[in-house]
């Protein structure tokens, strides 16, 4: 079988807040693909959790891609 092209893609990061496990609300973070409009969303608003969004982004993407995730650039 033949390698798949990777492609770097630039995902936008929203600051959300999230539903806690007693009901309330977290900070959080939501991270979305252009690409097809999957969304992951992890606690927190570090870089960690930004980073742990993209890669699970990675993990799941449901037209099997083996794609680089990265922060889009907003400047």
């Amino acid at each position: 079988m033949g390698r798949k092209k990777r492609r770097t893609v630039e995902c936008s990061v929203e600051e959300v807040l999230l539903r806690g496990p007693r009901g309330s609300e977290i900070e959080g973070v939501e991270v979305t693909c252009p690409r097809c409009g999957e969304r992951r969303t992890s606690f927190g608003t570090s870089d960690a959790s930004v980073t742990r969004c993209l890669a699970m982004l990675a993990n799941g993407c449901p037209f099997d891609e083996d794609n680089i995730y990265v922060e889009a650039d907003d400047d």
